[in-house]
């Protein structure tokens, strides 16, 4: 009787939803389900076949002399790029929210390409432009400079590919604060620079950060446009993800799976971090919220 009453003066606080238990109860089901079958299970089962055959034989096909070159180009590729991106989506994002301009919808609409070209086919236009019979090969023939089949075209596909991650988490977070702020500094005398690292740079530095995170893991484990440039040179220009290609090719199952378990906890190390920022964002959102703005 007290159940019933309780739930006649609380409805909202016992039914969040106007569906039914059994509806809900199968909607939470469903989406365990769908998560067990295409996360879990896949995961599992990477670890799984990586430590197959022992600890010590996933400690020889990590360090591997062709998996240790791989990694360091991977993470090479990713120090290069994502650098080259943060730069550019800072000041991708400053001019869009914070500028009115001719072509301003244009640029906007470039920043956005890489999401809608296959990187298969970015890595094509690549060898169409700089391989030895592309636009620019004799060129780059004459002058002894190589791009396509070496580190250099692994490095141009990859920030193709990756450019949209910085400029896309900012563009939004900068509009909706306006420009009010940086306005006011200037009416204070300050000048470009110092607007830049006083005002805007701490008011999206969270942004920043979230794109970071989403253009290294993407950078990392990029596989389709690095895989037409790179010419799966075994020890120079195989990253990660290829030489995981090559060892499955070859029936080495435990090696291929050894490392493609360390792109899953670059996967897992990203989604952690990404809770985190979202967890310390909202804090700082809810500690500004307070009266005084006090933490």
């Amino acid at each position: 009787m007290s159940s019933q009453f309780s739930f006649s003066l609380f409805p909202a606080a016992r039914r969040p939803t106007g569906e039914p238990l059994w509806v809900r109860v199968l909607l939470v089901c469903a989406a365990m389900t769908v998560l067990t079958l295409f996360l879990l299970l896949p995961l599992i089962t990477v670890f799984g076949e990586a430590l197959s055959k022992g600890l010590d034989a996933y400690v020889a096909a990590l360090s591997d002399s062709d998996a240790l070159a791989a990694i360091r180009l991977t993470l090479l590729v990713a120090a290069i790029a994502v650098p080259l991106n943060v730069v550019f989506g800072i000041a991708a994002a400053w001019c869009i929210a914070k500028f009115d301009f001719s072509g301003k919808s244009l640029l906007t609409t470039l920043i956005d390409i890489p999401f809608s070209v296959s990187p298969v086919i970015s890595g094509l236009l690549y060898v169409l432009l700089f391989g030895l019979q592309g636009w620019f090969g004799p060129w780059l023939r004459e002058h002894d400079v190589k791009l396509i089949f070496a580190v250099p075209g692994i490095v141009l596909a990859t920030v193709f590919v990756t450019v949209p991650f910085v400029a896309r988490e900012l563009i939004p977070l900068m509009e909706a604060q306006g420009t009010e702020e940086e306005e006011a500094a200037v009416v204070l005398g300050a000048g470009g620079w110092r607007i830049f690292w006083s005002v805007t740079l701490p008011n999206i530095k969270w942004g920043v950060l979230y794109g970071v995170l989403l253009c290294n893991a993407r950078a990392m484990g990029e596989f389709g446009a690095v895989s037409v440039v790179s010419g799966h040179i075994r020890g120079l220009t195989n990253t990660m993800p290829l030489h995981v290609e090559i060892l499955y090719n070859e029936y080495n199952y435990v090696a291929a799976f050894a490392v493609a378990s360390l792109l899953a906890l670059l996967a897992l190390l990203t989604l952690a971090a990404k809770s985190l920022l979202e967890w310390r964002f909202s804090r700082e959102l809810a500690a500004a919220a307070r009266p005084g703005g006090a933490p």
